[in-house]
């Protein structure tokens, strides 16, 4: 969600004449778009802006805040730094250029983090000017969380579940295939719990029958909205890219418990159980909090024992950071603090865990031939291409394939982290055959 916030602010800002720089230092502008999940993100923020506050008193740069901790913030980010031209919330983006006009023309300072009602909110929408060239792009389906996990700031940043109108998103997916994009992803703080007119499921169904779309992806999902529809969704329709996003975020029933995570581990296995047997060699990632309030070292087992249960292809775990006005923050002294080294010392075991079961699943893949969608030039070395497989695996491999096709590529070797391979001799495989939906 934040890149895609970062992307849209890039093209609206584009609308009224402003142009990346290459580096910080050439900038007439600066916006720091931020995220207020982890504490460690707001003092890297305020650290940013202290560097770049020389860029401003050298060259007159205007300063901006965007994101979660300026809807959190408010105004109390300009008397915390007082150098900083203007604040706005997510809900703002659409109104960067007025926000603009106001702080160049009348020389004010602004804050512009007012909630919009669901009527008035613009969803923010990928330029296809901008997204001409790319193989991948998002498209926001909803925002906004009603689910109230004691842990979680997300409702108070980003507010209550408002759903965009499907023909809406259809039509910019059609219009992004139209430049060139083949893979989107449908993103939203709790997307499968869409309603804008049809069930999630159906909307992953229509996107996937655009002509020209290769692959559809989305994040982030609550476990509570895996539905059957959404798994029969994922057995008849190819287009749905194997990976799922699952957050369990503990493996203690008790841990769940005081998150307000409404299922158990039962429940959260049986749904990856419908996933695998819908979908073979599906690919599940997921988030981990470890030091949640009151855990035990028994908890913490339990997270260890469900990591290695299911072999999650990837997960973003972290220390837990108590946020303000959520329940946990609150209750934290009430629950059991975990101790900073504590939390610390299980967070390198459970990553250590995740390491190895990443490792040995990447490693499974060599001498096998997979289905590549090519994005481009390899990062890491342009003379190569670099791809991502239906489970988003990473791919660096040796060939000539252009960006959007689909290629077959030998695996010869895995890393920690990607795959490498040599290009095979079918390019632009051949397209997936439609299904039959409900009009």
């Amino acid at each position: 969600m934040n890149v895609n916030d970062s992307l849209r602010m890039g093209e609206s800002l584009a609308r009224v004449g402003y142009r990346p720089t290459t580096s910080a230092e050439d900038a007439d502008l600066i916006i720091l778009n931020t995220c207020a999940i982890r504490e460690k993100a707001e003092d890297k923020m305020l650290s940013a802006l202290g560097r770049y506050r020389a860029v401003k008193l050298r060259r007159g740069a205007l300063l901006g805040v965007g994101g979660c901790v300026a809807q959190q913030e408010k105004a109390k980010l300009l008397a915390r730094v007082p150098y900083l031209d203007f604040v706005f919330g997510p809900d703002a983006i659409a109104r960067l250029p007025d926000i603009l006009r106001r702080v160049e023309m009348d020389r004010a300072r602004v804050v512009e983090t007012a909630w919009l009602e669901s009527e008035e909110y613009v969803f923010p929408r990928a330029d296809p000017n901008s997204s001409a060239g790319k193989v991948s792009e998002f498209v926001t389906a909803m925002k906004g969380c009603d689910n109230v996990c004691s842990f979680c700031v997300v409702p108070h940043t980003r507010g209550r579940e408002v759903s965009r109108a499907f023909p809406d998103i259809l039509q910019e997916v059609a219009g992004l295939v139209e430049v060139g994009v083949r893979e989107v992803t449908l993103i939203g703080q709790n997307v499968n719990s869409y309603r804008g007119g049809v069930s999630f499921a159906e909307l992953l169904l229509r996107v996937a029958q655009v002509p020209g779309v290769v692959r559809v992806r989305f994040t982030t999902s609550h476990p509570h909205d895996l539905s059957e529809e959404l798994v029969e969704a994922f057995r008849i329709e190819p287009r749905i890219a194997p990976h799922f996003h699952l957050p369990v975020q503990s493996g203690s029933e008790a841990v769940l418990k005081r998150m307000r995570r409404d299922y158990t581990i039962e429940m959260y296995l049986s749904k990856l159980a419908a996933l695998r047997a819908a979908r073979p060699g599906i690919a599940i990632t997921t988030d981990i909090i470890v030091g949640f309030p009151g855990e035990t070292e028994e908890d913490f087992r339990a997270t260890l024992d469900l990591t290695r249960a299911v072999r999650f292809e990837n997960q973003f775990s972290f220390c837990f950071s108590p946020r303000p006005r959520t329940v946990a923050g609150l209750k934290e002294a009430e629950w059991g603090e975990v101790p900073h080294g504590v939390k610390v010392e299980r967070l390198e075991r459970l990553q250590q865990l995740q390491r190895r079961i990443t490792e040995e699943t990447l490693a499974a893949e060599v001498r096998k031939r997979i289905e590549v969608l090519v994005e481009g030039p390899s990062r890491s070395n342009p003379l190569r291409r670099f791809g991502r497989t239906p489970e988003n695996r990473s791919v660096n491999f040796e060939g000539d394939a252009p960006a959007g096709s689909r290629v077959l590529v030998q695996v010869t070797g895995s890393s920690p982290s990607s795959l490498a391979g040599l290009q095979a001799d079918v390019v632009d495989l051949p397209p997936i055959p439609p299904i039959s939906i409900a009009a």
